[in-house]
């Protein structure tokens, strides 16, 4: 039999040896790029196709940073205007007892009626505070007018619970893991950044400099936030079931036990490690070691948003465990053993709280859930102010040493609420 011969043949660019009768032959390196066309995104990459998340979230973090400034800002102008720390301490207690107040039924009010028709106006109230807080300052006017301006913050709406209550309507339950752990990433970022923004812009410029910046941003990211109008949840007024019923702090009792106690952790830690630096002689170093801990929380948060979620209890557990870690460090009176032992505990916090508010989210009906997110923080707050006092009190009587241990009690106390608090199982 005669044999058939090759002939040459150009497909595209390359060179083929083909048969007399060839068929169709797809080349083999057209497959690789769609190979790698059709690899999933990533969590993060997929939570910011949803359409308009880009856009709330830039406004988001806009008006989130300013919560990191607001406290700092008035203590450092009242006290290097009127000179008095226990004046400024005292005004910015007031208005955080204000928030712990206010701060619910402005979150009932924008499930009711909706995120833009009351943030906005909301946010302009505060606004207006800070202003007349730095016009009493500077004119110096009676005592009692720091504490009435810095009062009228408290109607600053809670931009982390809106934000979480807008992926909760944008997403499936799926979904809702990655979007809360980027949500405490930068909580931890905005509480990073915003304190060394407050610090520089009243040293470098002048006092009132931190609390007028901080509520221009207040006020330009609500504008920006709430103008995305088509990712906002749909108001409880507007729906078939009204926001009437009961009010979610009966459900959420024991995981507001649970955040006073994680809020404890928060205020004494900060205190302790602030007097135990001063105390070594190394007060220079308290921002950068501090900063610790928030980096550790913002990059586990991130970390955590693309695991698989972990039980409460099994969170809570770490949580104790990490919290040992600055005790043992400030025993051994090593800097750099502190600073890594922050450092892990920061890291250990994220996934505690993204569990947490998880289960808020869970047990909140969502026409209420704003509302439930914000009675979360508030518990968060009036631990972060238990705490704080509880750790300067036993710090001029016990030594820094010794304080450490409240931290670690503290979470103690949540992993303890946690085992035997009726959570809903299924959240967990």
């Amino acid at each position: 039999m005669p044999q058939k011969t090759p002939f040459m043949a150009v497909t595209g660019s390359t060179l083929v040896l083909s048969p007399r009768r060839p068929g169709p032959v797809a080349p083999a390196r057209a497959v690789a790029p769609a190979a790698r066309r059709t690899r999933p995104p990533g969590p993060y990459r997929r939570l910011f196709a949803v359409p308009g998340a880009r856009g709330f979230t830039a406004g988001n973090l806009i008006a989130r940073l300013p919560m990191g400034m607001f406290g700092i800002s008035a203590v450092l102008m009242i006290a290097g205007q009127r000179g008095s720390y226990a004046l400024a301490g005292a005004v910015t207690a007031t208005g955080l007892a204000a928030t712990a107040l206010v701060a619910p039924w402005t979150a009932r009010l924008v499930d009711r009626y909706g995120q833009a028709r009351i943030a906005l106006p909301a946010t302009a109230v505060a606004v207006l505070g800070s202003l007349s807080l730095i016009l009493c300052v500077r004119t110096q006017a009676p005592a009692w007018t720091l504490f009435a301006s810095y009062a009228a913050t408290a109607t600053t709406p809670n931009i982390g619970g809106m934000s979480r209550a807008r992926w909760t309507h944008l997403l499936p339950r799926a979904s809702h893991h990655t979007a809360m752990s980027f949500e405490q990433a930068a909580d931890e970022l905005c509480y990073l950044l915003g304190p060394v923004a407050a610090a520089f812009l009243c040293t470098a410029l002048f006092p009132e400099a931190g609390t007028l910046v901080a509520a221009v941003l207040l006020l330009t990211g609500m504008t920006v936030f709430t103008a995305h109008r088509a990712t906002e949840p749909p108001a409880a007024a507007a729906r078939p079931v009204t926001g009437a019923g009961p009010s979610p702090a009966r459900r959420l009792l024991p995981l507001l036990g649970l955040f006073l106690a994680t809020g404890v952790v928060f205020g004494s830690m900060e205190v302790t490690s602030i007097a135990h630096l001063g105390a070594q002689g190394l007060g220079a170093a308290t921002g950068p070691v501090l900063a610790l801990q928030a980096a550790g929380s913002c990059a586990a948060g991130l970390l955590y948003g693309t695991r698989r979620p972990r039980s409460l209890r099994t969170c809570l557990l770490a949580l104790a465990a990490a919290m040992a870690l600055p005790w043992i460090a400030a025993g051994a009176e090593s800097l750099a053993l502190l600073g890594c032992a922050l450092l892990l505990a920061g890291a250990a916090t994220a996934p505690a709280m993204v569990t947490a508010m998880a289960l808020v989210q869970r047990a909140t009906p969502r026409e209420r859930l704003n509302e439930g997110l914000t009675l979360a923080v508030t518990a968060i707050l009036g631990g972060i102010a238990v705490g704080s006092a509880t750790a300067g009190l036993t710090v001029d009587h016990l030594g820094t040493t010794t304080a450490y241990l409240l931290p670690a009690a503290a979470a103690l106390l949540a992993l303890l609420a946690a085992v035997t608090g009726r959570f809903d199982p299924a959240a967990e």
